[in-house]
Formats: C-alpha cells, sequence, structure tokens
C-alpha cells in the first residue's frame, strides 16, 4: 500500500467516524498468506440486448452443460469469477458472467431510460438475461450487488433459479426498516452509503472512482494481497459512463431518499416483505471479511425455506469467489450435482 493511499485513508477516515484508526490497527495485525492472484482476462465479451439493456458478458464451458450465471459486485466486475469460471468450465458448467448495469461494456439501449440501480432492476436484469440467451434455468450466484440480483432473481423466479449460491446470506433489502440504525460499529464500516447521499459524495465518486473503489477493496478484504494488476483490471469496468448514477441511485434508493423507477413498481411491491427463498442454497461468509462478521446462518435461517447449506471460507474477506475459487465453485458445483 502507498504512502499516499495512507495518508488519503488517515483524512476520509478521521472525517468520516474513525475509519482511520480501524485502517492502522489492521495494518499492524500479521497478514495471513494469500492466494496469488490469476493474470487472466475474461475475453472474448459476447453481446446481448436484454431488456433495457445491451449486457457485455464473458461465456466459458459448453453450451449443453448445466448452466450458471455469476454476478459480481460494487466495485468489482467479472473478474471476480476470473478463477471461478475456469474451475467449473472445466467440470462441464456454461457460464455467463455479465457486466451489471452501469459496469463495463453493459450499456443501457435507450438514452431515456432511468439509471437506476435498485435491487429490483438487478434482479430483473438477470432474468432478462437469461432470457435472450434462451436460458430457461441455472445456478444464480452472486456476491455483493450480485448477490442481491440472485436473492431477488430466486425470490421472485424460483422456477427459472434452479440453485442460488450467496455471500453473506439473505440480501433482499427491507426499505421500510432502512431508517433503523445497526450497531455503530457496523455503521462504520458503511462511510460510503452516507457519503454517496450528498452531491460531494456524488462528485467525489465521479473524480475518485479508483480511490474510492480500491480503499473499499482494502477495507473490506483486509488479509488479500491483491496486486496493482488485479485492481487495475478490474478497476477499468468503472469508467462505464453510466456507472455514477447507478451506484448513486442504488445507494440513496436503499435509504428511501430517490424514488425507484416505476417500470420496477410492481416487483418491488413483491419484495417488500421479504419473500423467503425455495430453491436449493448454499450461502458463505469470509472469516476475514471487513464488512460483516461471518455468522453461523442462524439469523437468516427462516428465510431459506428450501434445502440451505451454509459455510465459512477460511481466510476470505468480502470478495469471496476471488479470494477463495475454490470455495465458491465447489459451492456452484453441489447444486449442479443435486
Amino acid at each position: 500500500m502507498s504512502d499516499s493511499i495512507d495518508r488519503r485513508r488517515l483524512i476520509i477516515g478521521a472525517a468520516l467516524s474513525g475509519v482511520a484508526s480501524r485502517a492502522f490497527a489492521q495494518a499492524d495485525a500479521p497478514a495471513r498468506p494469500a492466494r496469488a492472484p490469476s493474470s487472466q482476462r475474461m475475453e472474448p465479451l459476447r453481446y446481448v440486448d436484454a431488456g433495457p439493456l445491451n449486457i457485455g458478458y464473458y461465456e466459458a464451458g459448453p453450451v449443453d452443460g448445466p448452466a450458471a450465471i455469476l454476478l459480481h459486485g460494487f466495485p468489482y466486475d467479472i473478474h471476480s469469477y476470473v478463477d471461478v469460471a475456469m474451475l467449473l468450465a472445466a467440470q462441464g458448467c456454461r457460464l455467463i458472467v455479465p457486466y451489471l448495469r452501469g459496469f463495463g461494456t453493459t450499456r443501457f439501449r435507450d438514452p431515456a431510460t432511468s439509471r437506476s440501480g435498485e435491487q429490483a432492476a438487478l434482479g430483473a436484469d438477470v432474468i432478462a438475461l437469461m432470457d435472450a440467451l434462451g436460458i430457461k434455468r441455472a445456478v444464480i450466484a452472486g456476491h455483493n450487488w450480485g448477490g442481491r440480483a440472485a436473492c431477488v432473481a430466486a425470490a421472485l423466479w424460483p422456477e427459472r433459479c434452479s440453485g442460488m449460491v450467496t455471500v453473506n446470506s439473505y440480501l433482499v433489502q427491507d426499505l421500510a426498516r432502512a431508517m433503523v440504525p445497526i450497531d455503530p460499529r457496523y455503521e462504520v464500516e458503511l462511510w460510503y452509503e452516507y457519503y454517496f447521499q450528498i452531491e460531494r459524495g456524488r462528485a467525489g465518486l465521479a473524480a475518485n472512482r479508483r480511490e474510492i473503489a480500491r480503499m473499499l477493496w482494502e477495507d473490506w478484504s483486509p488479509d488479500w494481497d491483491f496486486d496493482d494488476a488485479t485492481f487495475d483490471r478490474s478497476a477499468a469496468a468503472h469508467d462505464n459512463p453510466d456507472y455514477v448514477d447507478v451506484v448513486i441511485h442504488s445507494y440513496r434508493h436503499r435509504f428511501g431518499l430517490a424514488a425507484g423507477d416505476p417500470a420496477y413498481a410492481e416487483l418491488q411491491r413483491r419484495l417488500a416483505p421479504l419473500p423467503p427463498i425455495t430453491v436449493p442454497s448454499v450461502t458463505l461468509d469470509g472469516d476475514a471479511d471487513g464488512v460483516l462478521p461471518a455468522g453461523d446462518g442462524r439469523a437468516s435461517a427462516a428465510k431459506f425455506t428450501g434445502r440451505r447449506i451454509h459455510r465459512v471460507v477460511q481466510g476470505a474477506g468480502h470478495n469471496v469467489p476471488q479470494e477463495a475459487p475454490e470455495a465458491f465453485a465447489a459451492a456452484v458445483m453441489d447444486l449442479v450435482k443435486m
């Protein structure tokens, strides 16, 4: 980590409820051995019109193999799955790894379309992609925003989902309780969410999208020793012209401070009671997650009414698929084999 990043983390942390003191505490902690990052790029990309989007996606594995949709999060990109995709393709799976709306080469087809980042839109995009590619059913797997999209798709369209993998369990947002505070030890980790509520935060994300992303990578996965090339490969996806609008809307909508796109109002109405996940599921927690502490799965158990397996992944932070690809691939394969 460079001296300039250290100084920036100190300044921003002091202004945002003490993040700096935690950063220094992490810096003093002994680092565990980390998996060497893959240098492979997920190319060539393919493109398909799906609902309001022209989606850029990577595909691997046999076309007639069991399908798995792998969904990345913020502020990551498809390369969260660079090793997972190779592992699953080698076992005969058909992998589809799309750029989410606002990331990479995915574009809105109509300039007038709302640049919504709300959860209903993310879930609907998954189904639109499956429709466009003629995929009737698939294992839907994701982390962070991608995990939320997977939960939404599985909850609202269980007939399209043969199984689901998520990091941090059930991720459908309870918008009715958006203003209920959580433990302040965890609130401090959400500084960026509060920053994005104001126009200074929008301007900051537009001007410093790489710096903010790198801070979050480091904070959320304190034991992940990724190199500059690994970060730069993913950060290029944040140059999408819709990135700032989609990200800002996502974080404002989840607090009830931005209206949703009327096109997704009915889906959001169906999500409001927090519908259960009825399909077979594997949920994963990284034991070194800098956002949420790993749990035993009991807190969210009631939201999984189908068969559910919960695992804690040793040595992994928030970006489990990239930090522990074997564990993530194994979770997908467990569902493929059911």
